[in-house]
């Protein structure tokens, strides 16, 4: 199982080691629990972006109800933000893209992902890695706030600059920040 519950590992130092950070939108706070255990780039490179800020004002550019949020690396206008050099790929079959978990968006590269992240609304078993390539990179889980990406999935979206599945009402990233 990806993420066994406490009682299933009985592993209380592991629990208490892993980062939590909360990502903060006009929709709701979502928290999440990483896992620089399974996925320790990738961790470090969530962890870098938010430390800098630089997710602050991004917005969840793409939704797709069903299916996964998108979000940080877009402004409120559709500007791109300007990331940081992209990343290997850390996706594994010890963390599928099951509903609630959040994982690495990329482009057709497996080593492209950079600051965009999902959250998935589904269990979204196509993106795991060895089912049709090498997979998305989850590094994580929503642990309060579920309800909140389930809502910003059914907002209404339309096309925008030549994107679709963008929300007609910004979901705007407030912050990302770690838990202590």
């Amino acid at each position: 199982m990806a993420f066994q519950t406490h009682a299933q590992t009985g592993a209380d130092e592991q629990s208490e080691t892993l980062p939590k950070v909360r990502i903060l939108t006009n929709e709701g706070a979502i928290e999440l629990q990483l896992r620089p255990d399974v996925a320790p780039i990738t961790v470090e490179n969530f962890l870098q972006y938010a430390r800098d800020g630089f997710f602050d004002g991004t917005i969840f550019h793409r939704v797709i109800p069903g299916f996964m949020v998108q979000g940080g690396g877009f402004t409120e206008n559709m500007t791109r933000k300007e990331p940081r050099a992209a990343i290997k790929n850390e996706a594994s079959q010890t963390l599928p893209n099951l509903r609630g978990t959040i994982a690495m968006a990329r482009t057709h590269a497996p080593d492209s992902a950079t600051s965009q992240f999902f959250i998935n609304v589904a269990n979204n078993d196509a993106l795991n890695a060895g089912v049709r390539g090498a997979g998305y990179a989850v590094f994580g889980k929503v642990t309060a706030g579920m309800g909140v990406a389930d809502k910003i999935s059914g907002v209404k979206t339309a096309r925008v600059r030549g994107m679709a599945d963008v929300p007609v009402k910004p979901v705007i990233i407030q912050s990302i920040t770690l838990i202590d």
